[in-house]
């Protein structure tokens, strides 16, 4: 019912930057949180960032001032800004999507080389 492609992931240098989108289609509420999360090897999936449809923001302190999420709702889609990257951020990164029902994209690879 719902469908969450990600894109804008590749390879890329330390200190460099990248942007993912995802866009969201099929039943798509009105009233939803969308969201970055990122999973390296070997280690749990972690939260990156995450936005309401009312536009507030939370980061994890890891990326604090490097990353910014946004979005646009009239598309449905979330933006990651991805800025001053490390070797340390290298993962598949996911959407989701929370309306309540969470959904998930299939992932995007970013990786940092040092």
């Amino acid at each position: 019912q719902v469908q969450l492609v990600e894109s804008g992931g590749g390879l890329v240098q330390a200190g460099g930057s990248l942007r993912l989108s995802c866009a969201a289609s099929g039943r798509i509420k009105g009233i939803n949180t969308m969201g970055w999360y990122r999973q390296a090897p070997g280690k749990q999936r972690e939260l990156v960032a995450t936005i309401t449809s009312g536009g507030s923001t939370d980061y994890a302190d890891s990326v604090k001032g490097r990353f910014t999420i946004s979005r646009d709702n009239a598309k449905n889609t979330v933006y990651l800004q991805m800025n001053s990257l490390k070797p340390e951020d290298t993962a598949v990164y996911y959407c989701r999507l929370a309306q309540p029902t969470n959904y998930w994209g299939k992932g995007t690879l970013v990786t940092v080389s040092s």
